[in-house]
């Protein structure tokens, strides 16, 4: 390609001048710096589109629009590349989770509901909550990947919620009750509702249109029925 041309002037005559179309280097460097954020976005939202098995690295590559040679300075495999779209979408968000439960000065009840809330919002709203469908259809297939998701979001999810529960025993706001159970019935729902919005939720299907805020709330207020002390 013939580099563009600008016109100057020298002693009020025109001189025309070669203008470089490389890029400046802070634009470069600018590039260089958000290249594995848009190499994470492209994966998320392939993995999610067509599955992990099925996803080519090539096809990331491509989307993010660099090689597959660049990929890979930055994910040497695909298992790595899913591996960080969870530690960024999703351990990431429980670790602030743990950081909430650990700082909260309310009362237990709204801590959970903010826990929820604060979920919906920031991963079960988004494209982000399709890896639970990829994960449930896959991950089987895939015994590494399988202890990953359980080491870096089962358990610590897990632990973040039972956490919470136990808050609420310790300070008399709940009856005694098998903490680990508890947590796993409040997750639940959100995993459902994660499901529903990259299944049914994405085809119109008449009679399966749910309204995610008010399932979760529904939910919340029987669990939390359940779990408080009556009063004497």
């Amino acid at each position: 390609m013939t580099p563009a041309r600008a016109i100057g002037y020298i002693n009020d005559r025109p001189v025309s001048k070669q203008m470089s179309t490389t890029p400046e280097p802070r634009t470069r460097q600018r590039r260089k710096e958000t290249r594995p954020q848009e190499l994470l976005d492209a994966a998320l939202e392939l993995f999610v589109e067509k599955g992990f098995a099925a996803t080519r690295t090539e096809e990331v590559a491509r989307r993010a629009g660099v090689s597959k040679g660049t990929l890979y300075l930055y994910y040497p495999s695909k298992e790595e590349l899913f591996k960080a779209v969870v530690r960024q979408k999703l351990s990431n968000l429980i670790a602030e989770g743990q950081d909430l439960v650990g700082n909260f000065d309310g009362d237990t009840s709204s801590l959970l509901r903010s826990l929820m809330q604060i979920w919906w919002d920031r991963f079960g709203a988004t494209p982000a909550a399709g890896i639970h469908k990829v994960v449930i259809a896959e991950v089987r297939n895939f015994p590494e990947l399988a202890q990953f998701y359980s080491d870096e979001v089962i358990v610590p999810a897990d632990r973040l919620f039972s956490s919470a529960v136990q808050r609420g025993i310790d300070r008399g706001e709940f009856r005694e009750l098998p903490v680990h159970e508890v947590a796993h019935a409040l997750m639940a729902p959100m995993i459902f509702m994660a499901l529903h919005r990259h299944s049914f939720g994405a085809c119109p299907v008449h009679g399966m249109a749910m309204e995610p805020t008010s399932l979760l709330r529904t939910q919340l207020d029987l669990v939390l029925r359940g779990l408080e002390r009556p009063n004497p």
